[in-house]
């Protein structure tokens, strides 16, 4: 019997969720008997909506929508961050969580894939205001989270500070203190060593492996970011400490660019003191479409889903693309970009730095024992390039991109998972 499609969206505009259908539909012919069980990719297990009340400084009330999806949990437990921006939707939130499934068992992590979000500009709301949102939204979404039901972290618009407010805000909830219960925490609190880079530093280690298999030096690349948070001035200060050279960066700000580099140390201090990237002395503004356009040896997209189109991948000019974002690039512009040889490293496999160490965070947290941050790198670096070289090769024998390699492999993990558990009751 075929399942009827999800009622709750809409079927003309399905949003970044139709983009994880695709990716599902392109990986189903290489599943074999698995594939009999390939409808539960296509479903979230869990979806809950909450309303989220605050006080504003100002004495008024006002209401956010709030999401936390469980889209699987075959494997172990939900882990995906929390996303506070004003653009989020259910559609969003659910193929974030899908691909959290995805790339936890791309790279072998015992985690399902969850993920939460939002529905607010934290711009405009004070720290307080912020605050009393986090807390009211973790009181809100409790019911389903926990250190061994789902593991929230940061994603965009949220940092430790608002991890240390939900561990808080749990731990008072069940009586007792809880630092498993969320990963990216301050340091003080049980957050990891090497996790504020993490993501950022999965990206780099991904790309020079790429480039190995290639033949692309490091040493003397140039290096165009679309997206200047967390993740990818952390990719732009690793790859400028092995000798690449940044030649643009963008942000919600605005876009630059200098042929002759960019010191993102010192852009990062900039950006700091101005709040973005516009009108940094020591390069020129260009349009924020063109850093995606710019002639270089790696593109790291690092900002938001479907920026890379079937109308703009045409006029792509790098060797690989390293994606620090989730889902910036649509299928269309995938089969564009095989076409002109352009290599892409997945998001699932690309940006999973993040929550491998979100994962030695909460294995850290369990045994109360603590790695330095040299082991950490160390034990990042090992997972990853072994992740990569387990998906390059699924991608020779089979003769097919990364991203279905990838799918491909992950897939494979979690429909076995889903097989040898059967259905209860």
């Amino acid at each position: 019997m075929k399942s009827e499609p999800l009622s709750y969206l809409s079927s003309e505009n399905i949003g970044p969720w139709e983009i994880y259908l695709a990716q599902v539909d392109r990986v189903t012919p290489y599943l074999g008997k698995l594939a009999f069980w390939v409808e539960d990719l296509k479903r979230p297990k869990r979806i809950l909506i909450v309303d989220v009340p605050i006080q504003m400084d100002d004495g008024s009330v006002a209401h956010f929508e709030g999401y936390r999806v469980h889209h699987n949990t075959f494997r172990g437990p939900a882990k995906g961050g929390i996303r506070y921006h004003q653009d989020v939707t259910l559609s969003e939130v659910m193929a974030l969580s899908a691909w959290m499934t995805i790339k936890n068992a791309a790279v072998g992590l015992p985690y399902g894939g969850g993920k939460g979000g939002i529905r607010v500009d934290p711009r405009k709301l004070s720290p307080g205001e912020i605050e009393r949102l986090t807390r009211r939204y973790t009181s809100e979404i409790g019911i389903i989270i926990g250190p061994d039901k789902d593991i929230p972290a940061p994603d965009m618009g949220t940092g430790a500070r608002e991890m240390a407010w939900m561990m808080d805000t749990f731990s008072m909830n069940v009586g007792r203190t809880a630092p498993g219960v969320v990963t990216g925490k301050p340091i003080a609190v049980g957050g990891s060593l090497g996790r504020q880079d993490a993501t950022g530093r999965g990206v780099f280690v991904t790309a020079a492996v790429a480039a190995e298999k290639i033949g692309l030096p490091i040493e003397g690349s140039r290096v165009a970011v679309q997206g200047f948070g967390n993740v990818g001035n952390a990719a732009a200060r690793i790859f400028h400490d092995h000798g690449a050279k940044i030649i643009a960066v963008s942000d919600v700000t605005g876009a630059i660019r200098n042929d002759a580099g960019i010191d993102p140390y010192d852009l990062t201090s900039y950006v700091k003191q101005m709040g973005g990237v516009k009108g940094y002395p020591k390069a020129e503004p260009i349009p924020a479409a063109e850093v995606l356009t710019t002639p270089c040896e790696f593109l790291v997209p690092a900002a938001l889903e479907k920026q890379i189109t079937e109308a703009n991948a045409w006029k792509v000019q790098c060797k690989i693309i390293a994606e620090g974002a989730n889902g910036p690039t649509t299928p269309a512009a995938d089969d564009i970009l095989g076409e002109r040889g352009i290599l892409v490293i997945p998001d699932v496999i690309a940006n999973a730095g993040g929550v491998t160490v979100s994962y030695f965070e909460w294995v850290q947290d369990f045994n109360s024992f603590f790695w330095t941050e040299d082991e950490i790198n160390a034990k990042l670096e090992r997972l990853m390039r072994q992740s990569f070289e387990a998906v390059w090769q699924v991608a020779q024998d089979k003769k097919v991109s990364l991203r279905t390699a990838a799918y491909i492999v992950a897939a494979t993990r979690v429909l076995e998972a889903r097989s040898l558990l059967g259905l209860y009751p």
